[in-house]
């Protein structure tokens, strides 16, 4: 793809990597290979003369291409869902055992409800009789004392051993089973994000290593700085990256303009090596979008984050405000940064050169190494040059920090730059 920097050629759309693509084709031969020696087993290893099933054994043939079309079958439906979840699949499996737990239940009562209305409706209900050995009591005269004796005899009789019900019963229950399972499946699937259980293994919600995950943005990605906070092991929850915004930073690697292109370059490098990193754990969700829902980028990221009960990384500020609007933790890069700054007191005395002159009469303007805005009184006369500044107070603004002082001394050295 043109605009595809070469450190994501190791990673698809859906976010495999290579190793695991070669694992996948392997054990879907072996999958193949297993069902086809089923089917080769089962061929050969009853005897024909007395094989019951014999239709399977003159079709030899067909059997074992059945085999090998189901297996062929089973691999395209997984090539053609790609993105799977572990979280769904617990949910159906947890959803189907409380379906079948609320449908005994109600088999019971239509067990009731039948066994009430056989009387009238016989039909509904239909005893099944067996023959069994009934103990009974015999009278005998002993031989030896010639004196009568209670003994005990088994006797054929024949008893009610249970019943049958209509077909029509039948097929009342088995709707009720899948209802059941139905309605519980769906329900768990679409809440399992707001269900916590104490039980571990019905834990639908994954808990990353600190809890609540850290949703990243295009912005935060494309800063670049998210790595190397990374790399300092401070962060102990799991990173998400939603589907929508790695397709927007292809979408800005795509751009005709050149310095978008080198942007989302830069950010899918990024993206890249936070995977390769092994201090975080990076998932690439996907996240599909609901009917009438949100649109744009970050009203989806705002919404996604409030469903998980995740925060948002970002360097936007417009985005920063949306979230906060909506209640949604949010972590300004900018902001920690800003905070990470090193503090001047007043009386403090810091080297700055002089670049500019500002706003009001006399004032000049540097810049400390980290970007901090230095405004000097009375520094109007002396751009271009480097000279002593003592601090006189620090203003901390949603836009960064900005420091204000006034030359240390008149006598204060001062070295004109080249």
């Amino acid at each position: 793809m043109d605009g595809m920097p070469v450190s994501m050629a190791g990673m698809f759309r859906d976010g495999t990597q290579p190793g695991d693509l070669f694992v996948l084709i392997i054990l879907r031969a072996v999958f193949v290979l297993a069902l086809g020696v089923v089917a080769i087993t089962f061929i050969a290893g009853p005897d024909p003369a007395t094989n019951d099933v014999t239709w399977f054994t003159r079709n030899a043939d067909l059997l074992l291409i059945s085999c090998l079309g189901v297996a062929l079958v089973v691999i395209a439906v997984d090539i053609f869902i790609p993105q799977k979840s572990l979280k769904s699949i617990s949910g159906v499996f947890f959803g189907i055992a409380v379906g079948m737990v609320f449908a005994y239940g109600l088999s019971l009562i239509v067990d009731l409800l039948v066994g009430s209305l056989a009387r009238t409706f016989p039909q509904l209900r239909t005893p099944v009789f067996a023959e069994v050995a009934v103990p009974t009591l015999v009278i005998e005269t002993d031989p030896r004392t010639g004196r009568d004796r209670h003994i005990q005899k088994p006797t054929i009789k024949k008893q009610q051993i249970g019943h049958t019900d209509h077909p029509f019963v039948s097929t009342i229950k088995l709707t009720i089973g899948v209802i059941c399972c139905y309605l519980t499946v769906s329900f768990i699937i679409q809440t399992k994000d707001d269900i916590r259980f104490v039980i571990p293994y019905v834990e639908f919600s994954k808990q990353a290593k600190g809890g609540r995950p850290l949703l990243l943005d295009t912005s935060a990605i494309i800063d670049g700085r998210i790595a190397d906070l990374a790399n300092t092991r401070i962060f102990e929850s799991e990173f998400i990256v939603p589907r929508f915004v790695l397709t927007e930073l292809q979408l800005v690697a795509d751009s005709q303009d050149k310095l978008k292109r080198n942007r989302g370059r830069r950010g899918l490098d990024i993206l890249n090596k936070l995977q390769e990193s092994t201090a975080v754990d990076v998932d690439i969700r996907e996240v599909k979008p609901e009917p009438g829902g949100p649109n744009t980028v970050d009203e989806r990221l705002v919404d996604f984050a409030q469903k998980i009960g995740g925060r948002i990384v970002t360097t936007d500020y417009n985005l920063n405000q949306v979230a906060q609007l909506r209640g949604v933790d949010v972590i300004n890069i900018n902001d920690l940064a800003n905070a990470l700054k090193p503090i001047y007191l007043p009386g403090e005395t810091l080297n700055v050169k002089i670049i500019k002159v500002g706003e009001e009469a006399g004032q000049g303007i540097g810049y400390l190494e980290d970007g901090t805005m230095v405004v000097v009184d009375g520094a109007r006369d002396r751009i271009g040059e480097s000279l002593g500044v003592a601090v006189t107070s620090a203003l901390q603004t949603s836009a960064g920090r900005m420091i204000f002082g006034r030359p240390s001394s008149p006598a204060h050295s001062r070295t004109r730059s080249s």
